[in-house]
Order: structure tokens, then C-alpha cells, then sequence
């Protein structure tokens, strides 16, 4: 390439960049507000006039591509609310400093599942939920120093976070006299975790049968009770009316073996927190195939099937009503077990004419059993005619 040539060639490439970067100004141009700067991946609002009320509003695959948001010296009411960073799915730094930001709402980082560090020192708030930050763990401290936070029940959850995951001895509270108090000292009264107990933790129970467990719960203020059965196909229904406030019973009726193995939750909350305990289902049920096919070839010969029921039943084979001795060329694989189902097959390695057949799979445990019958042909014997086969046939 001769001189002309790259220089045009440099000259394209700059024409190109500058194009881009041009692209990108105008891009943001009309969304980034004026008191802040929007890249790709970042936005940094720290001009105090005219300032900004809320996070800037770009289109949904800018803000679906910020990593990063430095708010700074803005002086308007600024609240968090619950679709303030709605869009904001890929932060994962935060930090809002010195502004009038006095409130978040308890949903206001439901999306921001990748959310590590947030920083909120130097503003105005008094009050924070823990419902605030429950659905995700921040890597790094949080940090609230320097905000006007009081000693109250709200606030106590931060003491329980301190040593990791809040400000250390920097951060204090003021109690309703105007004395300052380290978190780590704050000891409000009338404020206790939640402590919530199930009653069976653990249920054994036929299919079809009945089944009541209560949920009791303590805390101050007192907690909130609520049980988390709707994912069950067993019928149900939740009662508090023999002791209103204290305990809350769930009983199921007719229970289905699909809800075998799963866990009831039941939750406990109140300002200062949250805990859980949970009820375990094994429902008992006899064996049935679900499935039983004909063989297909993959590595080896296999005839697929799928086998339910608690406890796990034993399996046998008959091949042509004989009983199947398994051994290592004939063998039953489950290739993948749940609380309720086994899925497998019975593997054929290098299967001759004499493994042609019926082959039966019976299923049994100490409730039950079930049978299935599938035809397998592996290949045809010697001196087979197909010929005559047909005519056989007519």
C-alpha cells in the first residue's frame, strides 16, 4: 500500500471512529439528562444545576447496558422508588452520595438481582427496610455512614449485619433525645427477630390422606404469618382462628403423590426481619410405569422406561416370561432419579437374535406393583427369509 493510500486508509478509519463516537453522543444525546454523562456501560450525574429528580430515563437497551451509576452533589428531592431502576438489570455499582435522599422503597432493587456495591454515605436517610436488600447479596460493605438514621426497630437489622455487610464502627443512629449511638451498641426496645417452628417439620401419609401442620411464630413487634402452599397440587387451606395472630395452621386434604418430596414454607416477618421454617411432604404411593418402549440404538441396545413411586420401588425383568439374570452385557441404568420418578433403560450390549423378544418390566414396592410388556427385535436369527416370512404371515 503506498503513502496515499494508508493516509486515505488512517483518514477512513478516524472518519469511522469519530462516526461512532458521534452515533453514540447523539444516542444519548436527547435521553442523558444535563446534569449527568451517559456512556455504553455508565452514568456519572454529579453537576448540581439543573439536577435530576430520578435515574435518568434512556431507551431499554441502553439502560438494559449500564454497569454503573455515580450520582453526586444533586440537591432535589430524590426518592428510590420501585421502578426508579426497573431497567437497570446488569448494575452491579451503585452509588448515590451527598443528595437529599431520603426514602427507598422496600421493592426498589427487585430487578438488580447483580447488584455488588452500593454506596448511599451522606444523604438523608432515617429509615431503611431490610425487605430492601433481601434479594441479593452485596459482595462488598454497604455503606450508609453519614446519613441521619434513628434508633429505632427499622434500623435494627443493619446491628445484625454489621460486621460484614454494613459500615463498621463509623456508623451511628440518633435516638429520639438527639444522642448519637454506635449501631453496634443499639439495643431498642421491644425488638426481636422473628422465630417461627413447624409442627410436624416432617409428614408421612398415605396418597388420598389428610394432613394438618401449624406454624408458630414470635417476635416483636409481632410478626406476620403466612404460609407458601401455592405450588402444590394437593388441595388446601390455611386457618388462624383457634389462635388468631399466634399460630396458623395449613391442612391438606387428598394429598397427591406429585407433591411427594417438596417443602412447605412457612415465613414469619415484621420490621426487624424475617425468618422461615418448613414443612416436608413424603407421600407414600404405589409403583407405576409410566413408560416403557421399544429399544432404540445409541451407544448400546436400550429399552427406555419410566418407573414412579415411594419408597423407590425394586425392579425385575422377565425376558419371554423367563426371569433376567442382569449382568454386566444386560443391566438396568437410571440415568436420571427425582423424589418421584426414575428414568432409565435396560442396556443391551451387542445384542444377538436370541435376545429377540418380550421383554417385562415389574415394578414393586411394599405398597403395590405394576407390570409392562414391550416387544424387542435386535436382529433377525439365521437363515432368516423374508420371503417366507411373509407367506407365513398370509
Amino acid at each position: 500500500m503506498d503513502s496515499g493510500a494508508r493516509g486515505a486508509y488512517h483518514g477512513m478509519a478516524r472518519f469511522g471512529l469519530l462516526a461512532l463516537l458521534t452515533g453514540l453522543w447523539w444516542r444519548f444525546g436527547d435521553a442523558c439528562p444535563e446534569s449527568c454523562t451517559c456512556s455504553v456501560s455508565r452514568i456519572a450525574c454529579i453537576d448540581p444545576e439543573p439536577g435530576i429528580e430520578d435515574f435518568p430515563v434512556l431507551t431499554l437497551d441502553d439502560m438494559e447496558n449500564i454497569t454503573e451509576i455515580y450520582i453526586a452533589n444533586q440537591n432535589k428531592q430524590f426518592n428510590i422508588s420501585d421502578s426508579s431502576l426497573r431497567h437497570y438489570i446488569n448494575l452491579r455499582n451503585l452509588t448515590i452520595t451527598k443528595t437529599r435522599l431520603k426514602s427507598i422503597s422496600s421493592d426498589a432493587f427487585f430487578n438488580n438481582t447483580r447488584l455488588q456495591y452500593v454506596n448511599l454515605r451522606d444523604n438523608n436517610l432515617s429509615m431503611l427496610s431490610w425487605r430492601t436488600f433481601q434479594n441479593f447479596n452485596i459482595s462488598y460493605p454497604l455503606l450508609l455512614s453519614g446519613n441521619p438514621l434513628k434508633c429505632a426497630c427499622e434500623n435494627l437489622w443493619l446491628k445484625l449485619r454489621l460486621q460484614e455487610e454494613v459500615d463498621g464502627p463509623e456508623l451511628t443512629c440518633t435516638e429520639d433525645s438527639g444522642v448519637m449511638t454506635d449501631f453496634a451498641t443499639l439495643t431498642p426496645p421491644d425488638c426481636v427477630v422473628p422465630k417461627v417452628e413447624v409442627s410436624p417439620g416432617t409428614v408421612t401419609e398415605m396418597e388420598g390422606g389428610n394432613v394438618e401442620a401449624v406454624c408458630n411464630a414470635s417476635g416483636s413487634p409481632f410478626p406476620e404469618i403466612q404460609w407458601n402452599p401455592e405450588m402444590l397440587s394437593t388441595n388446601f387451606e390455611m386457618d388462624d382462628s383457634d389462635h388468631p395472630g399466634m399460630k396458623k395452621s395449613l391442612i391438606l386434604t387428598g394429598l397427591s403423590p406429585d407433591d411427594n418430596g417438596k417443602m412447605v414454607v412457612c415465613s414469619a416477618e415484621n420490621m426487624v426481619g424475617q425468618n422461615e421454617a418448613t414443612l416436608l411432604l413424603n407421600i407414600l404411593f404405589p409403583p407405576t410405569i409410566q413408560n416403557l418402549l421399544p429399544p432404540v440404538r445409541d451407544h448400546q441396545w436400550c429399552i427406555p422406561f419410566t418407573v414412579t413411586g415411594n419408597p423407590k420401588p425394586v425392579l425385575q425383568w422377565y425376558h419371554d416370561d423367563g426371569l433376567l439374570e442382569e449382568q454386566n452385557f444386560i443391566h438396568t441404568m437410571i440415568h436420571e432419579s427425582t423424589e418421584n420418578e426414575d428414568h432409565g433403560c435396560l442396556e443391551l450390549v451387542n445384542p444377538t437374535h436370541i435376545h429377540n423378544g418380550e421383554y417385562k418390566l415389574v415394578a414393586k414396592n411394599e405398597f403395590g406393583q405394576d407390570t409392562k410388556t414391550v416387544t424387542a427385535q435386535f436382529i433377525d436369527p439365521p437363515n432368516f427369509n423374508h420371503t417366507d416370512d411373509v407367506d407365513y404371515c398370509k
